[in-house]
């Protein structure tokens, strides 16, 4: 079954980028228009009110947000929404999407969205809020991860979640840090480990850190509103909380 795919993103490099993944990751999508506006976006589906089956949206866009989209037409193709910020994950929710994620997008991650989108199009339902509830209820009953398995040279290592002291992003590899300084690289996504990972325990900071609670030896204001971490074991980076995930870190240093 090919999956009729379009692209609503403002800028043409990131079109291009994604264009090439999903022609390397997704052998059935068939890209049939991209789009760089709201405007040009809502007309093109209310004259092709069933030509579509998987839409990438990127939030921001050239005369507005993609969720101006919704309050102008009926969508019924499988919404995956790509953006470089986290705040907008609740809007996302309430739109129905398939799937959010974050730029840059990780291949698996894409990988994992499409299939999504191809098991709804095979059971010729779109997914709906319910099954995306759902599909995250499941997931909480599996449990939270507790270690990760590695292979480092000729041998495997056991990496027990609880020394891991934070996670982050360099040069598209992602690296669990343990509590004696060791580094480790990750067959995941950053954004695949957040899931894998307690939020009681962890706490996504940053596009490219993920701090344990017990790693934080010290908090300090940074330009603004902002806040600096120094974490054990020592960072070569400067560690600091993103503006947008501030207020929700510190509700998670409050309650937990």
């Amino acid at each position: 079954m090919t999956l009729r795919t379009i692209i609503v993103e403002d800028e043409i490099p990131a079109q291009i980028t994604l264009k090439k993944m999903l022609d390397r990751c997704c052998d059935d999508c068939q890209i049939i228009a991209t789009f760089t506006s709201v405007r040009a976006t809502v007309k093109w589906l209310e004259e092709n009110p069933s030509g579509v089956d998987v839409i990438f949206m990127d939030v921001e866009l050239s005369d507005g947000v993609c969720f101006d989209i919704f309050k102008q037409t009926a969508i019924e193709a499988n919404v995956i929404i790509t953006t470089a910020y986290e705040s907008y994950a609740v809007n996302a929710f309430k739109i129905n999407s398939v799937d959010y994620l974050l730029k840059p997008i990780a291949e698996q991650d894409l990988k994992r969205a499409w299939e999504r989108c191809r098991k709804s199009a095979e059971a010729r339902n779109p997914a709906s809020l319910e099954a995306l509830l759902d599909y995250f209820t499941q997931a909480a009953r599996k449990g939270f991860k507790k270690r990760f398995i590695v292979k480092v040279g000729e041998k495997i290592v056991i990496i027990p979640v609880d020394q891991i002291a934070y996670c982050y992003s360099e040069d598209k590899n992602t690296y669990a840090v343990t509590r004696n300084a060791t580094r480790r690289l990750l067959d995941y996504s950053l954004d695949t480990v957040q899931e894998m990972l307690d939020p009681s325990l962890f706490f996504r900071i940053s596009r490219s850190y993920i701090v344990s609670i017990d790693a934080i030896d010290n908090i300090s204001r940074h330009m603004g509103t902002r806040l600096k971490l120094q974490l054990n074991p020592r960072t070569d980076d400067e560690v600091v909380v993103s503006r947008s995930r501030t207020s929700d870190f510190l509700e998670w240093l409050d309650n937990n």
